[in-house]
C-alpha cells in the first residue's frame, strides 16, 4: 500500500509538473524575429542566386532544356518581388527587369497557353508594370491576351493539379484589380471550384481533413504506407499562397471572398497540429514516416500564408505566431546556409518520395523556387508587428 501511495504521490507530483510547464510554454511571449536578421538571411539567400544566375535569359538545362520564364523561375521572381517591396534595392529591380525584357514580356510557350504552368511568370509582369505606375501597357498585353482567351471559352477544368492554383489564380484576381473588370475574378472563382468539387471525381478538396490533393491520382482509394491520406506538403503550401494572394486582391464585396477566406482559414487551421517539433512540417502531411524529415518549400509557403494572415488580420495572432516563428526559426537554423544555399528543398514532382532523399547540402533539380518560396516567406515575416 505504501508503494502504491508514493507512486501515485509521485504521479500527481509529475502530471503536476508537466501541466504546469506545458503552460508556461503556451503563455510564454512569442520572440519576433528581428527584423535585420530576417532582410540579413533573405539578402544572403537571394545573393547567393543573383550571382549564380547572372544572365536572366540563360536557358535551365537539366533532363532537357527549359527557356527561363518556365514556372520555376517565376515562382523566384515571385518571391524577388516580394523582398523589393520590403527592400527596394535597384538590383531587385534592375534584374526582374531584365529578366522580363529578355523574355519580351511574353509567357511560356505564347500569348494563347492555357496551361497555369506557362503562365505563372505574368504574376511579375503584373507586378513590374504596377511599380512603375501602369506606365507601361504593352508590358502586360500578353498577359492579358492569355487569360481573356480562357474567359472566351466555357472550359474551366484547365487546373487539374493544385500547383496550378498558385500559378494562376493571382494573375485574375490581379488583372480584376487592375483593370476593375469583373469577368477575372468571376472566370477565377469558376475554375477554382471546379479544381474543389469536381476535379478527381468529387473535387480535390477533403472539407473533412480541409486539406487538399495534389491531383486525381491521390483521392482515395489511394493511401499512404500508413494508411491515410496523401497530402503532399508543397502541393498544399502553393493553395495556401494562391488563397493569400487571391484574398489579396478580391473585394470583400465579391460574392466568394468568403469561401476563400473560409478555406483558408480551415487549411491553417489544420497544418497547426502536424508541425513537426523542430518546426518544420513533413512532405506527407499525414504520414510523417513516408519520406519523413525536414523539408523547407511546403514549410516556407505554410509560413508565408500564416504571416500574411496575421498582418491583414484575418487569422488569430495567439494561434498562429507562435507556429510560424518556430517555422522560420528551423528555416534560418537548419535550411540556410552561410553561403546563402537553401538546403533541404524537395525537388520538383508531386509527392513525398520524388526528389528523395533530402539533404541539407544536397542541390535539387531546380534551385529556383524554392528560394521564392523562401523570400515570399521572409517578406511577410519582416511586416510582423
Amino acid at each position: 500500500m505504501k508503494k502504491l501511495l508514493t507512486a501515485g504521490f509521485f504521479a500527481v507530483i509529475i502530471g503536476g509538473f508537466s501541466s504546469c510547464t506545458a503552460q508556461k510554454q503556451k503563455n510564454a511571449k512569442v520572440v519576433l524575429p528581428n527584423k535585420k536578421e530576417v532582410l540579413e538571411v533573405a539578402q544572403r539567400t537571394n545573393q547567393y542566386f543573383m550571382n549564380k544566375w547572372p544572365d536572366t535569359k540563360k536557358d535551365i538545362v537539366g533532363k532537357k532544356v527549359w527557356p527561363s520564364n518556365l514556372w520555376t523561375r517565376a515562382v523566384y521572381y515571385e518571391g524577388l518581388i516580394a523582398l523589393y517591396k520590403v527592400d527596394p534595392k535597384k538590383e531587385y529591380y534592375d534584374y526582374a527587369m531584365s529578366w522580363a525584357n529578355n523574355h519580351n514580356w511574353n509567357l511560356q510557350r505564347g500569348t494563347y497557353t492555357r496551361n497555369a504552368d506557362h503562365q505563372a511568370c505574368g504574376q511579375t509582369y503584373l507586378d513590374l508594370y504596377e511599380i512603375d505606375g501602369r506606365k507601361n501597357p504593352e508590358r502586360i498585353k500578353n498577359v492579358k491576351a492569355a487569360m481573356d482567351s480562357m474567359i472566351a471559352t466555357k472550359k474551366v477544368d484547365d487546373w487539374w493539379w493544385i500547383d496550378a492554383l498558385q500559378m494562376s489564380m493571382p494573375i485574375f484576381t490581379k488583372l480584376g484589380r487592375i483593370t476593375g473588370e469583373q469577368k477575372y475574378f468571376d472566370r477565377n472563382y469558376e475554375m477554382y471550384a471546379y479544381t474543389k468539387y469536381k476535379h478527381g471525381g468529387n473535387g480535390l478538396y477533403n472539407p473533412k481533413d480541409q486539406l487538399w490533393w495534389r491531383d486525381k491520382d491521390f483521392v482515395p482509394p489511394y493511401k499512404e504506407p500508413n494508411g491515410e491520406d496523401c497530402y503532399w506538403s508543397r502541393g498544399n503550401g502553393w493553395v495556401v499562397a494562391a488563397l493569400a494572394k487571391t484574398l489579396d486582391d478580391t473585394p470583400k464585396s465579391d460574392a466568394h471572398y468568403k469561401e476563400y477566406l473560409k478555406d483558408y482559414k480551415d487549411m491553417l487551421a489544420a497544418l497547426v497540429p502536424l508541425q513537426r517539433q523542430d518546426g518544420f512540417w513533413n512532405v506527407s502531411l499525414h504520414d510523417p514516416n513516408n519520406f519523413g524529415g525536414k523539408e523547407t518549400t511546403g514549410t516556407a509557403l505554410f509560413v508565408y500564408g500564416m504571416a500574411y494572415g496575421i498582418n491583414k488580420g484575418l487569422i488569430d495572432k495567439k494561434t498562429y505566431l507562435p507556429v510560424l516563428v518556430k517555422a522560420w526559426n528551423a528555416m534560418v537554423k537548419d535550411s540556410v546556409q552561410p553561403n546563402g544555399f537553401l538546403g533541404w528543398v524537395q525537388g520538383t514532382g508531386k509527392e513525398p518520395k520524388d526528389g528523395q532523399p533530402l539533404a541539407v547540402d544536397k542541390v535539387p533539380d531546380f534551385e529556383d523556387y524554392g528560394l521564392g518560396c523562401f523570400l515570399l516567406a521572409a517578406s511577410e515575416v519582416y511586416k510582423l508587428k
